[in-house]
């Protein structure tokens, strides 16, 4: 296999990075939980197994005052009792947006959603997903 140098895509886009970049501030402007946040794109990142970004996630999170203990089980959430509901159901949702299954439930985890956040809310937090699932397919085009 041919080996070629990751195309440098800050020198050939710099607008379009900088839009998407804007959109990540205009986000937090929103409101959602800083460590709700960090815990999604942390989580995405791990399923996409983007290195870079995981590294990252964690050291913002850690910045703002996540525990470490509550970052190293996180690939394990499902199986230990760290995560608030909310938490759970908003790793649930980033879950099934980044893996995409055919035989996901979307109905019933926006019923959950629903039923612990308001609507601006389940709309931040997808596009919080949307966009770490970019960011880590940028990066991953770039390994």
């Amino acid at each position: 296999m041919t080996m070629t140098t990751a195309i440098p895509y800050e020198n050939h886009i710099p607008d379009v990075l900088q839009a998407l970049q804007q959109v990540e501030v205009t986000m937090a402007e929103h409101g959602l939980d800083p460590l709700l946040v960090h815990l999604v794109k942390l989580r995405a990142s791990q399923i996409n197994s983007c290195g870079f970004c995981v590294k990252m996630h964690i050291r913002e999170a850690r910045a703002d005052g996540e525990t470490d203990e509550r970052l190293e089980r996180l690939v394990v959430w499902r199986h230990v009792d760290d995560y608030s509901e909310r938490e759970r159901a908003a790793l649930k949702w980033t879950e099934a947006l980044t893996t995409l299954k055919e035989d996901t439930d979307y109905g019933a985890l926006r019923a959950e959603l629903k039923a612990l956040f308001s609507e601006a809310e389940i709309s931040v937090l997808t596009s919080t997903i949307m966009m770490i699932n970019l960011w880590n397919r940028m990066k991953a085009s770039q390994h």
